[in-house]
């Protein structure tokens, strides 16, 4: 494939191409460019260009291009999730529901932006003003950049690029050089849907290029970054040289709260879904698990045939519930963290084994607050770390000791130890009775700490891919 530029398909202007691999099967799928810092200035430029007519197509026309572009992603659904299946390593039935969820997200932006109404400050509000009216309008920012991880690259397409578009910007996505097939493709739906030249862009490359000079580049608007707290790091260091708006969605490394009175069912059920989902590549994944030592016993027996029960297979089979991981880099990873967290004094209860880029499902015992998987060490795959705890306050104050704080949740029958628990917990998302990972289209989701600046969803988002702009009618009430 190649990069989409001011609506031309185009190689890097070195011709250097990056291999996309399928990470199960360690075949070559396809290429994209190596871009460069040249070819990122000159898609900045191709985006700006655009970008100011785009922004005058009224509202309602922007919205149903956004709308014919939701119908040629059903159209083509089955070949984009095999795509994103052997591109990334997902279970076929996830990156069908991926793609399925592109049109919640589009028409729940499109919708939201035509009641974006503004505010209208009253005269007379304050001393002096008896006169004049004060109304707020939404504007454009310019060229939004989106830099979009691999664990999710559709879903966070969707958040991100819609409603950069209906709010008049241009956009520039930048995939993940480990499966950027899917979202070019995205890209090339939305100019078959309507899209102007320049409006859309996608450009391929390495993040301390591509990504790197997105961020620098003074006339980008606003850099939206999901990714690791050291991307985002350096992506708001290089932002400050422009003083450019930044969103940024980081790591997690979220709390799974187990008191004695939780539905020991539940828990089971909440973790398949929140631990092992996308093989544990979620940044809101529950990573540390809780459990209060009088039922650590009935929590693993739980568990562990629940996690039986999944068949980790090759993604593209129909009957796989777990996949592999990105790469076999990112198993060796998980590998070595697994052999620390061991280690340090951890027992292993289940899994624990790699073969290339899979790794099983893994669940440690005797894991305490001091080891560096209960702070600030993010295991980004399927491994199920299990600390003890007596009181509430000594499972708060050991969630509460990570520099993320992304989400966490808890699982009691007690309401007013739940609420108490989602108050304390030092986290933009506190669940109760369900794992930490849950992210409805609808809801403001962004962390505290380390975890990220800004919210993402329908109902925050417009106003972050906009800037508000006051009209003052100045006096337009005093009698002439």
């Amino acid at each position: 494939m190649q990069n989409l530029i001011g609506g031309r398909h185009i190689d890097a202007s070195d011709r250097n191409v990056i291999e996309v691999t399928n990470p199960a099967t360690r075949k070559l799928i396809d290429t994209v460019p190596d871009s460069t810092v040249e070819d990122v200035d000159f898609c900045v430029k191709e985006a700006k260009k655009a970008q100011k007519a785009w922004a005058k197509m009224p509202l309602h026309e922007r919205g149903d291009i956004l709308y014919h572009f939701v119908d040629l992603v059903e159209q083509n659904s089955e070949e984009l999730a095999h795509l994103l299946s052997c591109e990334t390593g997902k279970p076929i039935k996830e990156a069908r529901a991926e793609i399925g969820n592109t049109r919640t997200f589009v028409y729940g932006y499109v919708e939201k932006a035509k009641h974006e109404y503004g505010n209208v400050i009253p005269a007379g509000s304050e001393k002096g003003q008896e006169g004049t009216i004060q109304l707020t309008v939404q504007q454009p920012l310019g060229v939004v950049a989106c830099i979009i991880p691999f664990n999710f690259p559709c879903d966070l397409f969707g958040q991100k690029v819609p409603s950069a578009l209906i709010m008049g910007n241009s956009v520039i996505v930048k995939p993940s050089t480990y499966n950027p097939l899917t979202l070019h493709r995205y890209c090339d739906l939305l100019q078959e849907a309507g899209v102007p030249d320049g409006v859309i862009n996608c450009i391929s490359g390495q993040g301390p290029v591509v990504g790197s000079a997105l961020a620098k580049h003074k006339d980008v608007s606003l850099i939206s970054v999901t990714g690791s707290t050291e991307v985002g790091a350096e992506v708001m260091g290089n932002a400050a040289k422009n003083i450019t708006h930044v969103m940024l969605e980081l790591g997690g490394n979220d709390a799974f709260i187990v008191m004695p009175d939780a539905d020991m069912d539940l828990v089971a059920k909440e973790i398949l879904w929140g631990r092992l989902y996308n093989t544990g590549q979620v940044c809101c994944a529950s990573k540390r698990f809780l459990v209060h030592k009088d039922i650590k016993d009935d929590f693993i027996k739980a568990i562990i045939p629940a996690i039986r029960s999944l068949k980790v297979a090759i993604p593209q089979r129909e009957d796989a519930d777990i996949g592999c991981l990105i790469n076999e880099k990112a198993a060796i990873r998980v590998e070595d963290q697994v052999k620390l967290t061991i280690n340090q004094g951890a027992r292993l209860l289940y899994g624990g084994r790699r073969n290339g880029a899979f790794f099983e499902p893994t669940v440690l015992d005797n894991v305490t607050p001091d080891m560096d998987v209960m702070k600030d060490m993010e295991i980004f795959g399927p491994v199920i770390p299990i600390c003890t705890f007596e009181t509430l306050e000594e499972a708060l104050e050991i969630a509460n000791q990570s520099r993320y704080g992304l989400c966490s949740n808890i699982m009691t029958s007690d309401m007013k130890t739940a609420f108490k628990a989602a108050m304390e917990l030092e986290v933009g998302g506190a669940i109760i009775n369900g794992a930490s990972f849950y992210r409805a289209a609808e809801m403001p989701f962004g962390g505290w700490k380390h975890s990220g600046i800004g919210n993402e969803g329908i109902s925050t988002t417009l106003k972050e891919m906009s800037r508000t702009k006051t009209i003052v009618l100045k006096n337009i009430l005093e009698e002439s």
